[in-house]
């Protein structure tokens, strides 16, 4: 099933004609704003909901183009896309234009990554590169990320972004974490402030220290463990970042998967 749109105005809630192969594909036929993504579980709850829509909010704010939006009407559509959808779970985006009224909800079926992902690690390379608004979630980001993992090896399944100071901020579409030194490390500025990052790290507090402090490119073969987050992935392990094999998951991303999935069972609330 090709990746719809719906259109919600002031006064009607409506599914347009766009569709495409996913919601990337949709998403640049939209016009210039802010977006979010998230996920259905058990049909119609979503983990972090308050988050999503608090963050398209701020992301305006962030880059000058405060908009005013009505999380009620939201919420009204999201209950009534999800149950016309009727799947047994949704990837869902919410787009935000900075020059219309209109709020533009991109669906499509959600698919599970592959078991091997989870059971061996996932493949990643690095890629020198930064967010131009990192606070921001802003579409114009969508192109420049699809054209970059165009050309990279079909085997890899996340770039990662690092600094001109070498240091790893963040996947292109997901926040990414290592163990050094019985240290828990991620990027605190600099990177997009994932609702699923925040849960990991509430889940991690009390489980081993915390740092905010990225991680070098060069302190990877002393990495004990690393991992990405995203409300699609939840916490999926990498094993190997280009040349360097970090191995498969450890204790501490083990772990964290468990919590993470019990906080979903306990926290995901329906719109």
């Amino acid at each position: 099933m090709p990746a719809r749109v719906y259109r919600l105005t002031p006064s009607e809630l409506t599914l347009t004609d766009l569709t495409g192969p996913t919601l990337d594909s949709v998403s640049l036929q939209l016009p210039e704003g802010i977006f979010t993504t998230c996920r259905t579980y058990e049909r119609d709850h979503i983990l972090g909901l308050s988050a999503h829509l608090r963050r398209l909010a701020d992301s305006h704010a962030e880059l000058n183009r405060p908009r005013a939006l009505d999380f009620p009407a939201l919420r009204a559509a999201l209950r009534a896309i999800i149950a016309r959808e009727n799947l047994p779970a949704l990837r869902l985006r919410i787009t935000t234009p900075f020059d219309s009224e209109a709020v533009y909800f991109s669906v499509e079926p959600f698919e599970s990554f592959p078991a091997e992902l989870y059971t061996r690690g996932a493949r990643c390379a690095t890629v020198h590169l930064e967010r131009g608004t990192p606070k921001a979630k802003h579409t114009r980001f969508i192109a420049p990320s699809r054209a970059a993992k165009a050309d990279a090896d079909p085997g890899l399944h996340e770039l990662l972004m690092v600094g001109n100071d070498g240091r790893i901020l963040e996947g292109f579409s997901s926040n990414f974490f290592a163990a050094l030194d019985g240290v828990l490390r991620t990027a605190g500025e600099g990177v997009l402030e994932g609702v699923t990052r925040g849960v990991v790290l509430k889940e991690a507090a009390g489980l081993l220290p915390i740092s905010l402090a990225p991680i070098a490119v060069s302190d990877l073969p002393r990495a004990a463990e690393a991992f990405i987050t995203s409300s699609g992935r939840e916490v999926m392990p990498v094993r190997q970042i280009d040349e360097v094999v970090i191995g498969e998951p450890g204790p501490i991303t083990k772990e964290l998967m468990a919590r993470y999935r019990a906080h979903v069972m306990r926290d995901a609330e329906a719109p």
